[in-house]
């Protein structure tokens, strides 16, 4: 299925701020920053090339060249490139070779499908551009391995130069730990000139947990044979001396069953001899790509990933993607200017950056595959924090992105929650906390799994599933996709009834901060949910049920004013007094168009955050001065105005920019330090696109299928 996004529409107040975003943002792939006026941004993590859980690269520092580029849980990826000018060779990424002088670095830009590097020295401008065609509306696109790796080279000094570039990918990235034998070859593939690592072993899915790397499957570098490119498999440090040296590559070294990826450091490199060139741009580029073979254990199937479901091979994957080079290049950086000047327009310059920089974080905490009856599904992995896999509270904050961009992936992350909760493996009256442990979707591992309720999360799962059921149902303008789990909602709105509005002693999403009995918060996503059920029976023809929940639903919401109210906030708790909590929850109160909670509630709320916010953001509540970001975010949408949104949101921002915790961007932070506390990569930044769907008109164009 392909779901193309709408054209935008050009008009003088879009030209506008579409001139604004490029002059402010610098400039996408091809172009050339004009302005000095623009964010002096350092992401705490690049993006690079980002996929999925097992295939997700990044570099962890200030410049490309001052460390080797790493997996997003901090194992060694090493990428490295260099470029050779009239016989002088300089360090494009990698710190390695260390005796090769790094060029120097002009600029970095991070867009939604594409990172920026410029680099300048020896009468050279080079932009390196990595392009993942991470698109949402097109997910045969979306859910192939492949990331585009580009040099752009021009002459700045009116001269000619003779220019050679250098490219190589390490063997950790085909393993779990570097002691695992690997193999290799260059299969013949049609157009292209390719070469692949991977494990002798070749166990497909034989792990599961967090800190874990996959070691099935293969890596892939491939480069068009019209490039006239050349290709090795060698001894890393042979590879780049030789190119050193030479400009060319020495021959490949034939593959040993007993070699490990950490004896030698094999890798795989490409070398383009692009001979004299004058002042006209001149670019080649190469693809990175992991075949993973099996993806999912999807309880007693193990499922391929989606652009698989027809058969397709990953030769053909390959000539596929090759073809169609030209094309996603220009779709993204189109995609990636339209959505820039949204996100602008609707929370500002830093948002609309923070949201760039999370866009690929989010959709390679993922996996897209096909079931057995061919329907998508969409996996999140919850990094670093237990590995778990489709866990409700981290789709929950994740589920702005999807719902913003794609109710078909929208869809494809709840049905395997629904089909778990629908089967006699799942017998309690609540939703499930998760699926299992990545890759392994095969029943809940949490708390007290499948067999009692300890430490389970009733009300907050239960919750959260019907408020994103009554979300998806909005944005495509029918609830078809609930009715076909009807038994199970009403069990969950029965049990959100009977003990949501005054929890009883037990977890919600925030885990880490313990039990707590009697928590407002948490009460209000139940009245939500329980609103969001009448939604749901409404718009499925229940209209006695639609109206009696409707008047609970309305009914609690004036008792929680009443009792969660201390004079000019509300409490953390019912029981404990001189207290208060971010009370993000109530943002769908807003955005699903319920108002059941005053304008003046919110108001009253908003007011009392910003005599609370320090410098990297706003306190989760009063017992701890750590936060999420995510949750800032749904927050600061609670403000009726872009002013105090950006003041509540910015120190977001802030943190990004500043925290000395060099990894994909973490959700759990110290706001006075910016110091991480836990979690890092996890896809639940995918709710700062919440603030997008406050925005009626942007909301409607985006998640619309054209």
């Amino acid at each position: 299925m392909r779901i193309f996004y709408s054209k935008p529409q050009y008009d003088m107040k879009r030209t506008l701020a579409l001139l604004i975003l490029f002059f402010g943002f610098g400039a996408i792939v091809g172009s050339q920053p004009v302005s000095n006026v623009q964010l002096q941004f350092r992401p705490p993590s690049v993006p690079l090339i980002t996929h999925d859980p097992y295939f997700s690269i990044w570099s962890p520092s200030d410049r490309l060249t001052d460390m080797e580029t790493v997996h997003w849980t901090g194992a060694k990826n090493p990428l490295n490139s260099m470029i050779r000018i009239d016989g002088k060779t300089y360090r494009l990424m990698g710190s390695s070779p260390s005796y090769v002088e790094p060029m120097k670095q002009l600029s970095l830009k991070v867009f939604p499908t594409n990172t920026v590097y410029q680099f300048g020295g020896a009468g050279v401008r080079v932009s390196m551009t990595f392009t993942s065609p991470l698109l949402v509306k097109d997910i045969e696109v979306l859910s192939r391995p492949v990331t585009y790796v580009s040099w752009k080279v021009e002459s700045t000094d009116s001269k000619a130069h003779d220019i050679q570039i250098y490219f190589a990918c390490g063997s950790e990235l085909s393993v779990n730990k570097t002691d695992q034998e690997i193999g290799w070859e260059q299969p013949d593939i049609k157009g292209l000139k390719t070469e692949r690592i991977g494990t002798l072993e070749q166990k497909y899915l034989n792990k599961h947990g967090d800190n874990v790397r996959i070691d099935w499957g293969y890596i892939y570098l491939s480069v068009p044979e019209s490039q006239k490119s050349s290709i090795s498999v060698a001894q890393r440090s042979s590879l780049a001396d030789s190119f050193v040296k030479t400009g060319v590559l020495p021959e490949s070294e034939k593959s040993s069953e007993q070699k490990k990826a950490d004896a030698g450091s094999i890798s795989m490199a490409s070398a383009w001899d692009l001979g004299k060139k004058g002042t006209a741009p001149y670019t080649v580029w190469a693809m990175v790509a992991y075949d993973d073979i099996y993806s999912i254990r999807y309880f007693e199937s193990d499922l391929r990933a989606w652009w698989r479901r027809s058969g397709m091979t990953f030769d053909n994957l390959l000539m596929t993607a090759s073809t169609d080079h030209d094309r996603l290049i220009m779709t993204c950086n189109s995609f990636d200017r339209e959505l820039m000047a949204d996100l602008n327009t609707a929370g500002g310059e830093k948002y609309a950056q923070m949201c760039a920089l999370v866009y690929r974080q989010c959709l390679s905490a993922h996996k897209l595959v096909a079931d057995n009856k061919g329907n998508p599904l969409f996996f999140p992995k919850e990094n670093f924090s237990n590995g778990c896999i489709g866990t409700v509270d981290v789709i929950y904050p994740f589920s702005p992105f999807a719902l913003f961009f794609s109710p078909v992936l929208a869809k494809a992350m709840l049905r395997p929650v629904l089909d778990y909760s629908s089967s006699p493996r799942w017998k309690f009256p609540f939703a499930p906390h998760d699926l299992g442990q990545y890759p392994y979707a095969t029943g809940q591992v949490y708390g007290g799994g499948e067999n009692d309720e300890s430490d389970q999360m009733p009300v907050e799962e239960t919750g959260n599933m019907l408020i994103m059921l009554a979300a998806l149902a909005k944005v495509e303008g029918n609830a078809d996709f609930s009715k076909q789990y009807w038994p199970v909602i009403e069990k969950w709105a029965d049990y959100i009834i009977s003990k949501g509005f005054d929890p009883e002693n037990q977890l919600c999403t925030d885990d880490f901060a313990g039990h707590l009995a009697h928590n407002v918060n948490l009460s209000a996503k139940a009245i939500i949910a329980l609103r969001s059920y009448s939604m749901l029976c409404d718009m499925n023809g229940y209209k006695e049920k639609a109206a009696s929940s409707l008047e609970k639903a309305a009914t609690l919401a004036k008792e929680w004013i009443n009792l969660a109210t201390e004079g000019n906030h509300t409490l953390l708790a019912y029981d404990q007094k001189s207290t208060w909590s971010q009370k993000y929850n109530l943002v769908w109160d807003k955005i699903l168009g319920f108002n059941l909670f005053p304008k003046e509630v919110l108001d009253r709320e908003i007011n009392f955050y910003k005599t609370k916010i320090a410098e990297f953001g706003l306190p989760l509540d009063n017992r701890e001065r750590y936060s999420k970001n995510d949750w800032i975010t749904w927050s600061a949408t609670l403000a009726d105005n872009k002013n105090d949104f950006r003041l509540i949101f910015d120190p977001v921002y802030h943190y990004a920019d500043k925290t000395a915790n060099r990894v994909p961007v973490s959700d759990w932070y110290i706001v006075d330090n910016a110091q991480m506390v836990g979690f890092q990569a996890r896809s639940v930044v995918g709710g700062y696109y919440i603030k997008m769907l406050d925005n009626k008109e942007l909301w409607k164009k985006w998640a619309g299928n054209k």
